[in-house]
C-alpha cells in the first residue's frame, strides 16, 4: 500500500487568493478612468451653469438693446447722463430732498 505524501500547500486557498489578487488588480485599473470621468462630469456641470447664466445675461442685454433703440429711449438715456439738446440750457439744482 502506497501512501500519498501529505501536501502542506492548500491549493484551493492559493487559487482563491490568486483570483482575489487578479480581481483587485483589475479594479485598480479602473480607478484612474473613473476619477477622470468624475472630474469631467463635475466640470461639465459647472460649465452648464455658466452657460445658463450667460444665456440669461444675453437675453437681458438684448432686451435692453431693443428698449434703447427707439428715439424716445435714446433721449431719456442721454438726459439721464446729463446731456441737453442744442439750444437748451442746463440747470443744476442743489439742496433738493432725495427722491420718493
Amino acid at each position: 500500500m502506497t501512501t500519498v505524501p501529505f501536501s502542506r500547500i492548500r491549493w484551493d486557498r492559493v487559487g482563491r487568493l490568486a483570483l482575489i489578487a487578479v480581481l483587485l488588480f483589475i479594479l485598480a485599473l479602473y480607478v484612474r478612468p473613473l476619477q477622470g470621468y468624475w472630474s469631467s462630469w463635475q466640470e461639465a456641470k459647472t460649465k452648464r451653469a455658466e452657460v445658463t447664466a450667460l444665456q440669461q445675461e444675453n437675453r437681458e442685454l438684448r432686451a435692453r438693446r431693443a428698449a434703447l433703440s427707439s428715439e424716445k429711449a435714446l433721449e431719456q438715456e442721454a438726459r439721464r447722463l446729463g446731456m441737453v439738446k442744442p439750444g437748451e440750457r442746463a440747470y443744476s439744482l442743489k439742496g433738493l430732498p432725495e427722491g420718493p
